[in-house]
């Protein structure tokens, strides 16, 4: 997809689980590996296998050697100023756009200089980290890194007036380095891949969609074509290697062994599929069976009642579906990357975005809130911007009727609800974390501009190869 969805951040010190049943083994550690710990200490038989666990899964060794602090929540940007303007008011709009293009320049880092958040780092930055609880040798990981900088600088890139605006591109240039640069670091590395709890993933997903966009827009940097285009190529072949054995798709929250098959992830799948068709569309190769694959794990994950499990590697339960209000960010990215392959239809993401809106408040009630899967529907705070930028993309899916006031009313009860949760200083942010402001602004910004941005790839089979030569 389109980057902008960085989700799976567990909390080391949940101590609330969600008011609902506890599910077994492995859909209990695709969704939170801490929970999982914590319900195999209740089980004696397990209790070597869990002390194994630990010492061979860096994020749970990790957890236990450095607890999590939660920040200070009193210096966050109260609410924005009430704006009597519409919310679909074009000059509103392009006032917010205008305000996070300023933001997001204002705001690029150098985390190699000093974990400082922008602005008060004094050399020219090169990177719009994303921030969570979760760390890497005590550090913010580098698929964060590089995931949250591709997302910034998709913004920057899609606002209105990049080619004339010298500022956003020397950003870009100097964001484009980066991910190029260390997307062949160790720590980014498909041979070292264990699984586990690892987001590198979403480093791969998000700066494979920002560079094909780059590219299909013809805004490389000069000196960077090349370095660019074998980005592109190392990033596809990351990803294809990383899909889960036999099941497919993908998840940042694994059981511990790259070979070991477990639940797909739809809030991973989803947007990892959207980035690949673009990369065939463009005219790489990607085998035809990964995304098949994938798009089986997605179509598990889907109920009856249209709600998407957190994860899963069989068919959705029957008996027992998700509820749908803790669900509604996967339900949009399950539907719209089967839609672009051809196993959704409008119905279908209508339902999704419909239950999107009927279900906001769930969403918003865990926003900017420590904590992740609390109850009563298991809603942590990174899956809000996620879910509007997924609601947005779904708008544009939706049948084009005579006045197109189908997605015009969509279009602005979206920005009504985005513009309701702004922040004073113009960002939005959903975390505790200062410098997720970056991520949500972007995804907010992303989200206002959707009707303008280039179009979804859909996903296109391969030609067979021609029996006689032409």
């Amino acid at each position: 997809m389109r980057p902008g969805m960085i989700v799976g951040d567990s909390n080391p010190v949940e101590q609330a689980l969600p008011a609902r049943a506890v599910p077994e083994t492995p859909a209990l550690f695709a969704q939170s590996p801490t929970r999982y710990a914590l319900f195999m200490l209740t089980r004696p038989t397990h209790l070597a296998l869990l002390a194994l666990a630990v010492l061979t899964s860096p994020a749970l060794a990790q957890r236990a050697a450095n607890p999590w602090t939660p920040p200070d929540t009193t210096k966050l940007p109260a609410p924005a100023t009430p704006d009597e303007r519409a919310p679909d008011d074009p000059a509103r709009i392009s006032d917010a756009i205008n305000r996070s293009v300023e933001l997001l320049l204002a705001r690029q880092e150098d985390m190699d200089a000093g974990d400082k958040p922008a602005p008060q780092t004094k050399v020219a930055g090169s990177e719009w980290p994303y921030e969570g609880v979760y760390r890497v040798n005590r550090q913010i990981p580098l698929g964060y890194r590089i995931g949250g900088t591709s997302i910034a600088a998709t913004c920057l890139l899609r606002a209105p007036g990049y080619t004339n605006d010298p500022n956003r591109k020397h950003a870009l240039a100097r964001a484009v380095a980066f991910i190029c640069q260390r997307m062949r670091d160790p720590l980014m590395s498909v041979d070292t891949y264990t699984a586990g709890y690892d987001v590198r993933g979403w480093g791969y997903t998000c700066a494979l969609a920002f560079l094909l966009e780059l590219k299909a827009a013809k805004a490389i940097p000069a000196d960077s074509a090349d370095t660019v285009e074998s980005t592109i190529t190392w990033t596809i072949d990351a990803i294809q290697r990383t899909e889960i054995p036999t099941v497919g798709g993908w998840n940042y929250a694994r059981e511990p062994g790259a070979d070991t098959p477990c639940p797909a992830s739809p809030f991973m799948t989803g947007p990892t599929l959207q980035a690949l068709f673009e990369a065939k569309k463009q005219g790489y190769a990607i085998d035809d069976a990964v995304l098949t694959r994938a798009l089986d794990a997605l179509e598990r994950c889907r109920s009856a009642t249209g709600s998407y499990a957190y994860s899963a590697d069989t068919p959705a339960a029957t008996g027992r579906p998700e509820p749908v209000p803790g669900s509604v960010g996967r339900m949009l990215a399950g539907e719209i990357a089967l839609y672009l392959a051809g196993r959704s239809d409008p119905s279908r993401i209508r339902g999704a975005l419909d239950a999107f809106f009927a279900h906001w408040a769930w969403l918003d009630q865990r926003r900017a809130k420590t904590g992740t899967h609390m109850g009563p529907y298991g809603v942590a705070p990174y899956y809000f911007y996620y879910a509007h930028l997924a609601a947005a993309q779904a708008i544009e899916l939706l049948p084009r009727f005579k006045g197109d006031l189908d997605r015009k009313d969509y279009r602005r009860r979206l920005a009504q609800l985005l513009f309701s949760v702004q922040l004073e200083d113009g960002s939005w942010n959903d975390r505790v974390f200062p410098r997720t402001a970056n991520y949500g602004t972007s995804i907010a910004a992303m989200s206002l501009l959707m009707p303008s941005s280039p179009p979804l790839a859909r996903m296109t089979p391969t030609p067979p190869p021609d029996a006689e030569p032409r």
